[in-house]
């Protein structure tokens, strides 16, 4: 491992292989293999790693579940790296359930100023932790799918496999 102690591992998924950075025993990134941003230092990867190291380990275990959808919470050690305002907007992100959506608008309310939603955009497009920071949560304020770094077809595929199953209750049949 190189001096940084930052190492990577490729975690096979449905959308696609994820990188999965890690340093001091927490995730700094999830990239997609098709993101939009991607760091563009390599000292940003780091060095291959083990994925049966921690926090490899767990990662990989939590996202298969995630996937087959047994988890909708994930428990991991965090450390994504961005300005106070982007954590402020990535910490946000983690409090939306599974299942449910947010506008960037309700976001920047969140924050204390609705003229915040295109820096909240542009924050959560930012979001290097991706599934597991649900930047996928996030849509337009009308419901609809807007913008995601690792493309519409994946956040599609991420909130249709958290959507809920239809009430069984009150049916005839």
């Amino acid at each position: 491992m190189t001096g940084s102690g930052r190492a990577h591992v490729l975690v096979p998924s449905p959308i696609g292989d994820l990188t999965v950075v890690a340093e001091g025993g927490a995730v700094t990134h999830l990239l997609m293999d098709a993101a939009k941003y991607r760091p563009e230092d390599p000292d940003v990867i780091g060095v291959p790693g083990d994925p049966a190291d921690e926090p490899f380990a767990s990662v990989g275990v939590q996202l298969a579940a995630y996937f087959t959808g047994a988890l909708t919470e994930f428990d991991l050690p965090l450390a994504p790296r961005g300005d106070t305002f982007h954590q402020r907007v990535w910490a946000l992100l983690r409090e939306i359930p599974y299942g449910e959506t947010r506008s960037y608008g309700d976001l920047a309310r969140a924050l204390g100023d609705r003229k915040l939603a295109q820096a909240v955009g542009t924050a959560n497009g930012r979001n290097p932790i991706a599934v597991v920071v649900p930047c996928h949560r996030v849509v337009g304020s009308d419901g609809s799918l807007v913008g995601y770094a690792g493309g519409l077809d994946r956040k599609r595929f991420l909130l249709a496999l958290e959507e809920p199953p239809a009430a069984e209750t009150g049916r005839l049949f």
